[in-house]
């Protein structure tokens, strides 16, 4: 995959941005175009991660970087988030899905309900990359109710022992701890932090994918595993723990699906130009216009609105019901961008000599997971009518 990528930004959205803004989005596009694009064709006809990248991940600050310096990470806004999130799902999916995971699933409980020793045990380790972690919530029959969860652990002394399984986790395979989600014997779901190599937790691998091929996907099992009391996150129980760290994840999702719809509308913008048809550019006929015209309007709509949310997240104000607007709409917004990307190309946006259809098959996953786009539909129906349809 060649980089040859210009960030369209047709309102003058830069204006809004800080300086620090701006450089973090530059170094972050600058390692995007040097690490990911000339490999992750490669590695995604392969179904292969790209584990190499774990630890330049880490170095450009991409695990944790709104978590505070003295835990390692580096103590940015969310707008920075976004804007990293943004780059590097450009180049892919999977490999924001990496950082999403580490930083939202994994650190943000880990700062937010950890206890201080938690805290300075995993949180500098995590920010480099040294350890790696994954978010143990959904399980075989329960995805998109949460709450029917029958992973579940019963004390046992100054243990715990934990039983049950998770699946379609990002970053199981090769993750050292795992933050997961169980009932106690009062029914009461708790965060529990399980590390690689105790007794009786496994994480086998998802295999067969056609989307999100240059991710590690996988299961996490958990037969009679015994777990220190120390290892429960105490600062807070019930599912609203866990929603809130889905919520910071749907937020950089909603960043980083812009991501995607650059590129596919830049790809498609640079071919339209250069493929002649009938005498003339394609990028001359109406129809390819009107294509390349919707998708630059979307993508502005989107940059606005991620902004927009950024910034009530700054201030501690951004709602759930406001992250679910932004995170359907703008993973609805690429898939189609995407699509029509591919319509530009004709035969050859099937190729893996461009990024469009590797793009479109990822976002079949995010499109579905850290909620599903119908799910999102309900949580927003529900904060406009003060009834709940689930």
């Amino acid at each position: 995959m060649n980089d040859n990528f210009t960030s369209p930004d047709f309102y003058q959205i830069d204006d809004l941005l800080s300086e620090e803004h701006k450089l973090i989005r530059e170094s972050t596009r600058q390692w995007v175009s040097k690490s990911v694009c000339p490999i992750i064709e490669d590695y995604a006809q392969k179904a292969e991660f790209p584990k190499h990248l774990i630890k330049e991940l880490g170095e450009i600050g991409a695990f944790g970087p709104y978590i505070p310096q003295k835990y390692g990470g580096a103590g940015l806004d969310q707008i920075s988030y976004g804007i990293m999130m943004q780059e590097i799902e450009r180049g892919d999916s999977g490999i924001r899905s990496t950082a999403s995971v580490q930083s939202s699933l994994v650190m943000y409980p880990i700062w937010k309900f950890g206890s201080e020793e938690q805290k300075e045990k995993f949180l500098p380790k995590l920010a480099t990359g040294e350890m790696m972690g994954c978010f143990g919530l959904t399980e075989p029959d329960h995805g998109s109710n949460p709450s029917g969860m029958i992973t579940n652990f019963k004390s046992d002394g100054e243990d715990i022992i934990l039983n049950g399984s998770k699946m379609w986790i990002s970053n199981s395979p090769f993750a050292d701890i795992a933050v997961v989600w169980a009932k106690d014997e009062n029914k009461r779901i708790h965060g529990v932090i399980v590390e690689r190599g105790m007794e009786g937790f496994s994480t086998p691998e998802t295999h067969n994918k056609w989307s999100l091929r240059a991710s590690a996907t996988g299961e996490l099992i958990f037969d009679n595993v015994r777990i220190p009391k120390k290892n429960i996150l105490p600062g807070k129980s019930g599912l609203g723990a866990p929603l809130m760290c889905l919520d910071s994840a749907r937020f950089g999702i909603s960043w980083g699906a812009i991501g995607v719809a650059m590129d596919c509308y830049n790809t498609a913008l640079k071919y339209s130009l250069e493929r002649v048809q009938f005498g003339k550019p394609i990028a001359a006929k109406q129809l390819q216009q009107k294509k390349l015209a919707e998708m630059l309007t979307e993508i502005t709509k989107a940059q606005l609105l991620s902004w927009k949310l950024g910034k009530l997240k700054n201030e501690d104000k951004a709602t759930s019901a406001q992250i679910s607007l932004a995170k359907r709409n703008n993973v609805d917004m690429a898939m189609n961008i995407a699509r029509e990307s591919r319509q530009v190309l004709g035969g050859m946006g099937i190729t893996g000599e461009f990024s469009i259809m590797r793009h479109m098959m990822n976002l079949e996953s995010v499109i579905t997971y850290e909620g599903t786009h119908d799910i999102h539909l309900l949580i927003l129906g529900h904060d406009i009518t003060g009834h709940n349809a689930f």
